[in-house]
């Protein structure tokens, strides 16, 4: 079983967060990115190839160059930057894992974490870094934000 984010889609939220607080169609530098959002510059680079192929973020060399997101971040979900990272978390295997429980098709307890995965699936779909960038509080004078942990 296996219910959390590893540290790698930790920092790719972070980096996707970090872009959609620009206005659609800016370009930012990754140094600039690295620094705003805390993430080690070798680390980002090493996020971005994968972002970049799930479509999620864009890159612009040259001096006018930089990176943006690949589509407006309403558009994009906690779900979608889980997946390009890495699998998305579950309860317990007898939810996602036909075959995995003999008692499978009669167990109560199967329900209710079918019933819960369901509900954890559906908040990472509807969950887009418009709505985060609205959570945020104003960045420091450094450019780095102030997240509020509140539920």
């Amino acid at each position: 079983m296996r219910f959390w984010i590893n540290r790698r889609t930790d920092y790719a939220i972070r980096v996707i967060l970090g872009l959609a607080k620009y206005p659609p169609g800016t370009r930012i530098a990754a140094q600039q990115l690295s620094e705003d959002m805390l993430i080690p510059l070798s680390l980002l680079y090493s996020l971005l190839k994968d972002l970049i192929r799930a479509k999620l973020v864009k890159t612009y060399p040259g001096p006018k160059g930089g990176l943006e997101l690949a589509r407006p971040a309403d558009q994009i979900t906690l779900r979608d930057v889980i997946e390009a990272m890495d699998r998305l978390p579950q309860v317990s295997e007898c939810v996602t894992e036909p075959g995995v429980c003999p008692f499978a098709n009669a167990c109560p307890v199967r329900r209710r974490w079918a019933r819960i995965h369901r509900l954890v699936l559906r908040e990472l779909e509807r969950t887009t870094f418009a709505d985060l960038v609205k959570e945020t509080k104003q960045p420091f004078s450094t450019g780095r934000w102030e997240i509020s942990t509140e539920v």
